[in-house]
Order: structure tokens, then sequence, then C-alpha cells
């Protein structure tokens, strides 16, 4: 696939197929991420890449828009250092977006779709991943084959008007 043919296929997938994704492609997918840009290039994130169904289940109930990681083949976890201060929080969150959307990309090239999520019980999530204490579990991707239908581009995405989104020189 095409980058922006990517790009224009990319969308949410809750609901997958029982297909397993490879490791090789897990590993491409995790790839991508750790390729993704960072401010200063810190690289502040960790990835834990998860396929065992029981560990999956228990990771669904972290948050309550994680339930599709349960069906999920597998789920990459982005875990980033506590942060110290607000501006390291913020900092860190864009660039574990960025690692999460290029995962994105590459997966939907491979015909795998994702559902991100957000984390809520630090605690469990810790447990269930064995992420130490000084680390924060920031989001989860859910990784599989579509159940619905294929990733293909959307022609006519339900978005808000581009001449709505886009100024030019000023607002």
């Amino acid at each position: 696939m095409e980058t922006w043919d990517a790009i224009c296929a990319r969308r949410n997938v809750r609901q997958y197929t029982n297909q397993p994704v490879s490791d090789a492609d897990l590993d491409r997918i995790a790839e991508a991420g750790w390729r993704a840009p960072s401010a200063k290039n810190r690289q502040p994130w960790d990835f834990v890449i998860v396929t065992d169904r029981a560990q999956l289940q228990e990771l669904s109930t972290v948050w309550m828009g994680a339930r599709h990681i349960a069906s999920a083949a597998a789920a990459i976890v982005l875990v980033v250092p506590v942060p110290p201060d607000e501006r390291r929080k913020i900092v860190d969150q864009y660039d574990v977006g960025q690692a999460t959307m290029a995962m994105m990309l590459a997966a939907t090239d491979l015909g795998i779709g994702t559902g991100h999520s957000s984390v809520g019980d630090q605690d469990k999530a810790r447990a269930i991943l064995g992420v130490p204490d000084d680390r924060l579990v920031a989001f989860m991707l859910g990784l599989g084959y579509p159940a619905d239908r294929p990733l293909r581009p959307i022609r006519k995405p339900n978005r808000r008007p581009f001449g709505e989104v886009v100024h030019r020189g000023r607002w």
C-alpha cells in the first residue's frame, strides 16, 4: 500500500478476526513506533507487545474504552517514565502520539487494523504487564485483522469539512 493510501485507509478497528498477527508484522509495527520522532530525540517510550489471550482480556479492563483489546490478536502497550513536571508530561504525550500514529500507519500498510485506548487503572495495568512504579502505562493499541471489512482508502471520510479545519495565514 502506498503511504497516502495507508493514511486514507486507516480507521479505528475494534472488532477483529481470529487470525493471529505474525511476530514479524508485530516487530515491523513496533519498529515504526521506534522510528517516530521525539522531542530532543529523547525517545521516552517503551513498548510491550502482548499476544497472550488471558493478558489481553485483563488489559481490556483497565479502561472503559478498552474492551476491544480482549478480542484483538495482539496489543502494543506504550509506556513512558513518570513525568517530573507538567511540561515533560505534555511533551511525552505528544511524542507517544507520534509513535502511535506511526504504528497505526505501518499496521494499515500490512492490512492490520488498530484501535487505540487510554489507560485508567495504572496500578492494574502495571501489575498485568510487570511495569515498574516509575513508569506510566500511557496508551494501548489493539491489533488484528478487521472482522467487518478490509482496510481500503475511505473515499468520503466522516470528518469536519476540510475548508472548516484548514486556515491559511490567519484564523
